[in-house]
């Protein structure tokens, strides 16, 4: 069973259920990490009452050019090891996805092994200079070059420009 709610609406159980899931898919997941997949709409996939798939997204700005662009950020894109290769991720895709046309872009940061589905999917590397706004000013985020993905949407990018996140706490990206 697909659920997508928004952060508001999930139980406390489900929220529980989703950051144990991606605790256990990311080695690195931590509080910020959680923290910045709520605030927006969620994806989930059952499997009787167990939660085998999650992925969110939430809002953020970027900067292209001269442009602040409105962005569908997708974060916590996980499903459960034993329930891989079975469509679950191209679901959870689907489902944010289809919220993009609210947002003039969407974007996300790809692990290595999660970069054939989102290619597959139409999403686009960017191949230009990554950086983020930070309190003391645009810093370059060179580790983040080659892995994060846009969807383009109403809004011309150019993938070999520079692109620029919005700050928060954890990684930028």
């Amino acid at each position: 069973m697909l659920k997508l709610a928004h952060t508001a609406q999930l139980s406390a159980g489900e929220l529980s259920a989703a950051r144990t899931l991606l605790e256990g898919a990311f080695k690195d997941f931590d509080l910020a990490g959680w923290e910045n997949t709520l605030g927006g709409m969620h994806a989930l996939v059952f499997e009787a009452d167990d939660l085998v798939g999650h992925s969110s997204l939430v809002q953020r700005r970027l900067l292209h050019g001269d442009r602040v662009l409105n962005t569908g950020y997708v974060e916590g894109v996980a499903v459960h090891a034993g329930h891989r290769r079975r469509g679950i991720a191209s679901a959870l895709m689907a489902e944010v996805e289809a919220l993009l046309g609210g947002y003039e872009v969407g974007a996300l940061s790809a692990s290595t092994a999660g970069r054939p589905l989102y290619e597959g999917r139409g999403w686009q590397q960017w191949r230009g200079p990554t950086s983020a706004l930070t309190p003391s000013g645009i810093q370059r985020t060179e580790d983040d070059d080659g892995a994060v993905y846009v969807f383009p949407g109403r809004a011309p990018l150019d993938l070999d420009g520079e692109l620029t996140a919005d700050w928060r706490a954890g990684d930028v990206w």
